[in-house]
């Protein structure tokens, strides 16, 4: 017995030690980092809606964009967006119901602000972030203009591009799952995530 209980007061007085040390440590402060500035908040903060909120201000031209798909996007998408070797960005239109979809950005994406924000975050592949909101604008323009979707000196930006109509724009409905919660901002407007009607 002697050997029983002084072995559960060693346990306890173990776990009052660790739980000692434990509030202490959560309560130093160790000064490292600080708070960042707006300024810098604001940097991270560059997510654009399907309805255009967040667009920042600039704009482009299919002409413009041309030189700087061609430097910064062809190697890895094809001269006209549909030699790969990476996504085929062009073509499509009328394949998502068929035994062979292409899905790309003129046929499967239903909003070009989509496009906009996806440009601007994480392309091109090694250097994103490179590029000014004038070269995005561009360049998204450029790649609408591929797809017959803009004319070739039709502008873009924060008022118009929100109004480019994508082909498959009423080919996602928003996910009402009740496990995973509202997948949309605004109730009108289906989330970029949801499920396609016509991908079976």
């Amino acid at each position: 017995m002697f050997m029983c209980r002084t072995g559960i007061a060693v346990v306890g007085l173990g776990l009052a030690l660790t739980s000692a040390t434990y509030g202490h440590t959560q309560s130093q402060r160790y000064d490292i980092g600080r708070t960042p500035t707006a300024e810098e908040i604001a940097a991270y903060d560059i997510s654009v809606a399907p309805d255009g909120e967040g667009l920042p201000p600039g704009g482009g031209t299919a002409n413009q964009g041309q030189s700087i798909y061609a430097v910064r996007c062809a190697e890895c998408h094809g001269a006209t967006g549909r030699e790969g070797p990476n996504d085929i960005l062009v073509g499509g239109q009328g394949t998502l119901a068929s035994d062979q979809p292409l899905r790309t950005v003129g046929s499967y994406w239903p909003y070009a602000t989509t496009l906009w924000d996806y440009i601007n975050r994480a392309m091109p592949f090694e250097t994103p972030g490179t590029l000014s909101a004038d070269d995005v604008y561009s360049t998204v323009a450029y790649i609408l203009f591929l797809n017959g979707l803009v004319e070739e000196n039709q502008r873009l930006d924060l008022e118009t591009l929100p109004q480019v109509r994508m082909p498959n724009r009423d080919g996602f409905v928003l996910d009402d799952r009740p496990d995973v919660g509202p997948t949309a901002v605004h109730p009108v407007v289906a989330s970029p995530v949801s499920h396609p009607r016509n991908e079976e």
